[in-house]
């Protein structure tokens, strides 16, 4: 792998939200986002971008057509999900504390992990889980 993959995101998350506009304000706040680029309409986002570090996430308001008619929101199936994000923070405590602080539903609570940092896992306000944590793939050293 070339060191412009480890610096530009090339795999990029996408979510859908019921309610976009505050999911946005809801992740910045949270989570520490920063919007790269929104396009909405009134309360419906068409678009949006959301960066943390070299990382970001797309969303948009839950519409109908060829790509949502391809995906489902969590608690239409129980709050179970297929996919989830990891993003990698410099101070997981702190990022906790925060998380928790804007209501973020922590659903493993933080700790250190076997295979380094720490991390935690907790849900949005619409269900999405999300994983943050210390660890960082990129600096591990290989088995």
């Amino acid at each position: 792998m070339d060191l412009a993959a480890r610096t530009t995101a090339t795999i990029i998350p996408c979510l859908r939200y019921r309610d976009a506009p505050a999911a946005i304000d809801w992740l910045c706040r949270a989570f520490g986002f920063q919007r790269h680029a929104v396009y909405q309409d009134g309360n419906t986002v068409h678009h949006a971008q959301l960066v943390f570090g070299n990382g970001m996430v797309m969303l948009g308001s839950v519409q109908p057509g060829a790509w949502g008619s391809n995906m489902i929101q969590p608690d239409e199936v129980g709050g179970m999900e297929t996919q989830s994000a990891c993003v990698i923070v410099s101070d997981a405590d702190a990022h906790h504390a925060r998380a928790t602080a804007a209501g973020a539903e922590i659903v493993i609570d933080i700790a250190d992990q076997d295979y380094g940092g720490r991390g935690y896992a907790c849900r949005d306000p619409e269900g999405h889980l999300w994983w943050f944590g210390s660890y960082d793939p990129w600096a591990a050293k290989a088995p």
